[in-house]
């Protein structure tokens, strides 16, 4: 049974002029129906006067409300995703396209309110997504940890020609990867910088993580897709260099890796809730994105 919405926060793109208005009459559509609206610092500095309620930082946002609405891209969700991840509550997003139909922010402005309706009747549908937690290791002691949506990516600094990369699943060695750098993706993920890196498609239900080498310097180091339950540690090769491998968590942050650091990847057990397009199927939205079908 799903949980009352009485607050619902609203979070958008940062510097979004075009959702201006939409968000005013967001916030008088839920008032007149009596849910409290809250609304991210930024988001309520776009809006200008026009828009009353509660505002806290996108950090706090997921530990006040019961729905998020983010309104921009697939890159404002997915930093919404992991605030939600590290606050361990199960609060659902709606995610609205600005432009053309993002992969997670798959519900148009017109859209909208009949989504919203939906989730305030309890009639809503949801797909449960995989969530990845990471782990940074130095010197045997965890040092970084993080709740991602997509991937994880090791990539080559910027005086590297290509970086040597350790890569184990469940304690056993997999092999040793010589390339422009290595993706570590969720099934959702895997239609981000996977797909652009050659890696598989992998409908967001199946329970996989996808290993990917980016221009793998061997013609026969594939990607492979692994079961959702196996960890995955993956170790940069000393070379006397600090900087040469730098890791990414969702395309926001990372930092550089040290000779003998490893970045421990698995299913975080966390599944984060998007709200579904009252008519669309996940089928619909690929082969409108990758143009399947047209000439």
């Amino acid at each position: 049974m799903s949980t009352p919405i009485t607050r619902v926060g609203i979070v958008a793109k940062q510097g979004l002029v075009a959702a201006s208005e939409h968000l005013v009459r967001l916030g008088a559509w839920l008032k007149e129906r009596g849910i409290e609206t809250i609304y991210e610092t930024d988001t309520a500095h776009l809006a200008g006067t026009g828009v009353q309620g509660r505002r806290l930082s996108r950090e706090q946002i997921p530990e006040a409300v019961d729905l998020v609405i983010v309104l921009g891209g697939d890159g404002t969700l997915i930093a919404m995703a992991a605030r939600i991840g590290q606050s361990k509550r199960d609060v659902p997003i709606l995610g609205v396209n600005f432009g053309s139909l993002g992969f997670l922010t798959e519900i148009r402005i017109d859209e909208i309110h009949a989504s919203l309706q939906e989730v305030l009747d309890g009639t809503a549908t949801y797909d449960p997504r995989m969530m990845l937690a990471a782990e940074g290791v130095r010197e045997r002691e965890v040092f970084d940890s993080r709740i991602v949506l997509n991937d994880v990516v090791f990539t080559k600094g910027a005086l590297s020609r290509m970086i040597e990369l350790s890569v184990s699943v469940d304690g056993g060695f997999v092999t040793r990867v010589k390339a422009d750098g290595l993706i570590v993706a969720s099934a959702t993920g895997s239609t981000a910088y996977n797909l652009a890196a050659g890696g598989p498609i992998v409908h967001p239900l199946v329970d996989a993580l996808v290993l990917t080498p980016i221009a793998p310097h061997t013609l026969t180091n594939r990607p492979i897709v692994i079961p959702g339950s196996a960890v995955v540690e993956v170790r940069p090769f000393a070379n006397g260099d600090s900087d040469d491998v730098f890791v990414t968590y969702d395309g926001q942050t990372g930092y550089p890796m040290r000779g003998g650091d490893i970045v421990r990847v698995r299913s975080s057990g966390r599944r984060l809730r998007l709200v579904k397009a009252p008519s669309r199927s996940y089928f619909e939205l690929l082969r409108e994105k990758l143009k399947w079908g047209e000439r």
